[in-house]
C-alpha cells in the first residue's frame, strides 16, 4: 500500500518523505516554573513521532503575555529554546522534520496567567469562554484593547520568537492565525470593534497578521514559514461567524500568493455549520483554487479521506491530530493497513507519561 497518496513522498516546497503531517496539538505537558520542554517528556513525544512527513508542534506561547493555557511550552526564553533544542535533534537524528507553532491565545487567557492583569485582545469584548488555568477552567474575562504599543511589541515578540525557533534547530515556524486565538479575533467582526487602522475593513482586520509574518520573514526564509486558519469556526472559542468572514479569509488567502511561504494550514469545520448561510462547507474545495501554494488541510481526516482529498487535487498535505495521540507510528499503520488504537481523553492533558508517551506501536503490541 505504499503507493497510497498520503505515502508519496512531497517536494514542492517542503523535501518531505510522506504527505502525512502530525498536527499541532495542546498536550500540557510543561509541568515546570518556566514552562519548558523537557527532555524526558518531549524528547520521547516527538521522536516516537518522527516518521511523519512533517511535525507541527503544539502552540508555543511567543511571550509571557501569550500564555493562554496551564503547563504548555513556550518560546521566549533561553531555557525554553535549550529544552527544545534537545527535541529537535533528536527528531533529525531519526530522519524527521519538525515546525514550531507559534501562539498567542489573546482574549482567551485569563488573569490568574498575567499576576491578575487582563489578557490583550483586539477589542475589550469577552468572548464568553473558559480558560483553563491552573486551578482548572475559569470563565474569561473582558479583555484589555491593545494598545498601538501593544501591538508593535506583540509583533516584535513574534519575530523574535522565530529567531529562538532558529536557534533551536526547527525546521520551520508555525503562525497560529487561528481557533479564536489573537489573530483570529482580529479578523473577526465580532470581537473586533476598533476604529483605527486595525479596525473596520477587511484589510485593516488583517493588518496585524501582515505586519507578523512580514516581521518574521525580515528573519528567517519565507519558505520557513507556515500559517494556519480555520475559515468556518462558528460558535467556538469564542468567535461567531459574519457575513465578512469568509470574504476576509478569501482576502488573505490570496494576498498569501505574494509570499513563497512553506504551506497554508487549514482546518473544516470543527461542528456542523450547514444552518449557516455564509459558511463554507468544504473548505479544501473552497480554497484550493484561490492559492497556488502548498495547502494542509486537517480536521477528522482518516486514512481513506485524507488518501482521497490529496488524490481529487484539493489538498497536498493532510494533518492528523488526536490518530498521532495514540498511534506513534501512524504512518507505519497507513503503510500496512494495520487497525488504528483508541486515544484516552482523559490523558489528554494532564502531567506526566500516562496517555503521552505510553502509547505502543503497531509491532511492540503484537
Amino acid at each position: 500500500m505504499s503507493d497510497q497518496a498520503l505515502l508519496s513522498p512531497f517536494h514542492k516546497t517542503l523535501n518531505l518523505s510522506n504527505r502525512v503531517v502530525m498536527a499541532p496539538m495542546t498536550r500540557s505537558r510543561a509541568a515546570n516554573e518556566g514552562n519548558i520542554p523537557t527532555e524526558d517528556l518531549y524528547v520521547s513525544y516527538y521522536t516516537q513521532r518522527a516518521s511523519a512527513g512533517l511535525i507541527i508542534t503544539e502552540g508555543s506561547q511567543v511571550s509571557k503575555d501569550a500564555v493562554g493555557y496551564v503547563n504548555t511550552a513556550g518560546i521566549h526564553s533561553k531555557e525554553q529554546v535549550e529544552g527544545w533544542k534537545k527535541v529537535t535533534k533528536s527528531v533529525h537524528d531519526k530522519g524527521g522534520k519538525i515546525f514550531i507553532q507559534l501562539w498567542h491565545v489573546g482574549r482567551m487567557s485569563h488573569p490568574d496567567f498575567h499576576n491578575g492583569e487582563l489578557p490583550l485582545a483586539p477589542s475589550a469584548i469577552n468572548p464568553n469562554a473558559q480558560s483553563y488555568t491552573p486551578e482548572g477552567f475559569k470563565d474569561t474575562v473582558t479583555p484589555k484593547a491593545m494598545s498601538i504599543e501593544d501591538i508593535k511589541q506583540t509583533v516584535a515578540d513574534f519575530k523574535n520568537a522565530a529567531i529562538n525557533a532558529m536557534e533551536a534547530g526547527f525546521d520551520g515556524v508555525e503562525i497560529h492565525s487561528s481557533n479564536g486565538y489573537l489573530f483570529h479575533q482580529f479578523f473577526n467582526g465580532t470581537s473586533n470593534h476598533r476604529t483605527d487602522e486595525y479596525g473596520g475593513s477587511i484589510e485593516n482586520r488583517t493588518r496585524f497578521f501582515f505586519e507578523v509574518l512580514d516581521a518574521i520573514k525580515e528573519a528567517i526564509a519565507q519558505e520557513k514559514i507556515g500559517v494556519r486558519f480555520n475559515p468556518s469556526l462558528n460558535g467556538m472559542f469564542g468567535i461567531t461567524m459574519d457575513e465578512e468572514t469568509i470574504p476576509t479569509f478569501e482576502h488573505i488567502i490570496k494576498k498569501l500568493n505574494d509570499y513563497d511561504l512553506a504551506y497554508v494550514h487549514l482546518s473544516e469545520p470543527f461542528n456542523d455549520v450547514s444552518n449557516i448561510p455564509f459558511a463554507v462547507k468544504h473548505i479544501a474545495k473552497h480554497f484550493r483554487p484561490l492559492y497556488n501554494g502548498t495547502l494542509m488541510i486537517n480536521a477528522g481526516f482518516d486514512q481513506e479521506s485524507g488518501n482521497k482529498v490529496i488524490e481529487e487535487g484539493n489538498a497536498d498535505l493532510v494533518a492528523f491530530g488526536k490518530p498521532f495521540i495514540s498511534n506513534p507510528d501512524l504512518v507505519e499503520r497507513f503503510k500496512h493497513n494495520y487497525p488504528l488504537a483508541d486515544w484516552d481523553t482523559d490523558t489528554f492533558y494532564t502531567p506526566g507519561k500516562e496517555g503521552y508517551i505510553d502509547y505502543p506501536t503497531y509491532e511492540e503490541n503484537n
